[in-house]
Parts: structure tokens; C-alpha cells; sequence
């Protein structure tokens, strides 16, 4: 049974992903910053043997603390699939532009969603570079934010997941020798806690201001994400490396 780790797994998009991923059969870990909320997830997941772990992502010392523990109690890590991230204080719903960001927002968002993405690719990469498996798959978190740039999510954010397509892609080429694909996932406008944080919507993104720019007239789901999610990690997506898979509702055509 392949090992699945999903950082940010207690909510939102992880939350889906890691449940996707025990439907497929995987035994997941779900790493959060709550331990507890990390554990109670993991229990209500689909089949057995899912566990839950505390994980600082912007400590690289509690980085290798989660990836030894399960790694020595568990298994190695197959699916490294990483959504730990924060949006920070930027963005339209607050009303900060670039001029008014501060750089204590830019410092806290940079350190969690680039050099968290950085430090939990590179783990990985070292624990199977170390003892090597079949099929090993790395699944980072970008945006549309990081393509296009700001929407209502501010500068630090959109650089942030810039930053990771870079990654996303500098170790896409640096372990294919070890047959690892890494991907990234790009989301839109998605029907989560981040999307009325950024926004100020109560739900369903009801005050998301672009949704007329939406060619398929409203916002993602959760699930719709794990499934992108579920295809980067299968056996059947061997090929597809170094790609960016948009989820956006048509809002980003390239």
C-alpha cells in the first residue's frame, strides 16, 4: 500500500485531497499544524491505518521530525502532496495594495508557502533518494494568483505560489532520474475558508468579484481539486512531469 503525506490536510483542499487519497487505496498522513485536528482527520478518513502528525512548515527542524516519525513508524513516503499554506493580509477584501504591504505579511507568507514548499520537496527528495521507490509523485500547491498575479489575494501571496511553480519545476528536472514526477496544481476561485478570507464572502464565494469573468459561471469545489490531486499521484500519470494542471473554471485559457 503507497504512503501518502498531505501537509495542510486538516481543512480545506487537503482535507479533500486526503480523503480522495484514501479512496484510492493509499494509507494516509495527514501533517498539520494542530497535531489533534491533524489526528481527529486522519481518523475519519475512509479504510484504516491513516494517521495524523504535527508539522511547523516553516521549520525545517519539525520537518525532519515529521518525515522521521513516519517514516520509522509508518512507512516510506510515496505522495508527498503539499497544501500547507497561508494568504496573509493582502488582497481586495482587506483593501492593502502593494503600497500599503508590509514586509512582516511578506516575510511570514514567503516563509510559509515558498520556503515550507522548498523544505518539504527537498525532505522528501532526500528520504528517496536515500532508499528509492516505484512510483514516487510530488504534488505542490500553486494559484492563479501566482500566474496571473494579485486578484484578491495581494503580492505576498502571489509571489509565494510563483515561487513554487519555479520549485515545482527546478525538481521536476533534478528527480526524474529517480523516477519522482512532481506537479503543481493551480486553483482558482474555490469554495474554501481562503477564497472568504480573500474576499470577504460568507460562502459559496458569493462575493467573489470576478465570477462573471468565470467562463463556466462559478466557483471550484474542494473535490474537484482532489481529483486533479488523485491523477497526479496514480501509477497512470508516470509521464506527466514539470506541468502545471489549472483548475479555474476557464478563468486562465493558455
Amino acid at each position: 500500500m503507497r504512503i501518502a503525506l498531505v501537509t495542510g490536510g486538516a481543512g480545506g483542499l487537503g482535507l479533500a485531497t486526503a480523503r480522495q487519497f484514501a479512496r484510492d487505496g493509499m494509507r494516509v498522513v495527514i501533517a498539520d499544524l494542530e497535531p489533534a485536528a491533524a489526528r481527529e482527520a486522519a481518523r475519519q478518513l475512509d479504510g484504516e491505518g491513516h494517521n495524523g502528525v504535527g508539522v511547523d512548515v516553516a521549520s525545517e527542524a519539525s520537518i525532519v521530525a515529521a518525515f522521521d516519525a513516519v517514516e520509522r513508524d509508518i512507512g516510506p513516503i510515496a505522495v508527498l502532496a503539499h497544501f500547507a499554506g497561508v494568504l496573509g493580509a493582502g488582497g481586495s477584501a482587506t483593501g492593502i495594495s502593494l503600497i500599503e504591504s508590509t514586509t512582516e505579511d511578506w516575510d511570514r507568507v514567503l516563509t510559509v508557502n515558498a520556503r515550507g514548499s522548498f523544505l518539504c520537496v527537498r525532505e522528501f527528495a532526500r528520504r528517496r533518494r536515500a532508499k528509492p521507490l516505484e512510483h514516487g509523485r510530488v504534488i505542490t500547491i500553486s494559484s492563479l494568483a501566482g500566474q496571473a498575479g494579485g486578484l484578491q489575494s495581494g503580492a505576498a501571496y502571489s509571489a509565494s505560489k510563483a515561487a513554487v511553480l519555479g520549485l515545482m519545476r527546478t525538481a521536476a528536472r533534478d528527480l526524474a532520474p529517480l523516477g519522482i514526477t512532481v506537479n503543481a496544481i493551480a486553483p482558482g476561485p474555490i469554495d474554501t475558508p481562503m477564497l472568504a478570507q480573500a474576499t470577504g464572502a460568507t460562502k459559496d464565494g458569493a462575493k467573489y468579484t470576478k465570477l462573471d469573468a468565470v467562463p463556466l459561471g462559478r466557483v471550484g469545489l474542494p473535490d474537484e481539486i482532489a481529483a486533479a490531486a488523485s491523477f497526479l499521484a496514480s501509477v497512470g500519470a508516470a509521464y506527466v512531469t514539470g506541468a502545471t494542471i489549472d483548475v479555474n473554471g476557464g478563468l486562465l485559457m493558455r
